[in-house]
């Protein structure tokens, strides 16, 4: 039951594969990226989580972006589709750059899990059409996921920035 005076969010339906192609030792479980995936989402959706490594990071911002060099969090959107009921979903992908995420959360001072969290939180935001191409809508998509994080119980992960 919510809290008196808090607005309880629909649950919204979440088909969602996670895959580790990188040992497992010390990263977010499935359930808890499912937590995170579902947190962002705003219509039902068909996903797809994968973790990397650093060749495959690489590999997937040379090819997609043109960038060659490993980068923590890619998403490919494939839009909304609709299943047989004509009911609407949206498909996409987001892929975790493991070796990118681990040195950013020790450069930044941040813990691991609030990392993931957080760009688990992007990576899914940018599925949904968010960007942070100008600074206007760069302002909105912090916001988003600032409050976001906050309902998940972390902290604001610009909070360095902004001071």
């Amino acid at each position: 039951m919510p809290m008196p005076g808090t607005a309880r969010k629909a649950a919204v339906k979440l088909n969602l594969s996670v895959q580790y192609a990188v040992p497992t030792a010390g990263l977010p479980t499935r359930p808890a990226f499912r937590r995170w995936v579902k947190a962002a989402l705003a219509l039902p959706a068909e996903l797809s989580l994968r973790l990397v490594d650093e060749v495959e990071g690489r590999a997937l911002n040379r090819d997609y972006r043109g960038k060659d060099y490993a980068t923590n969090v890619l998403s490919f959107a494939y839009g909304e589709m609709v299943d047989a009921a004509g009911g609407t979903r949206l498909g996409g992908d987001v892929v975790l750059c493991v070796p990118v995420v681990a040195a950013e959360a020790q450069a930044q001072g941040k813990p691991l899990e609030a990392h993931y969290a957080h760009l688990t939180v992007h990576g899914v935001l940018h599925l949904q059409g968010f960007d942070h191409e100008s600074e206007h809508d760069a302002a909105i998509m912090e916001q988003r996921e600032t409050d976001i994080l906050k309902a998940l119980g972390y902290d604001d992960p610009y909070r360095s920035e902004k001071r």
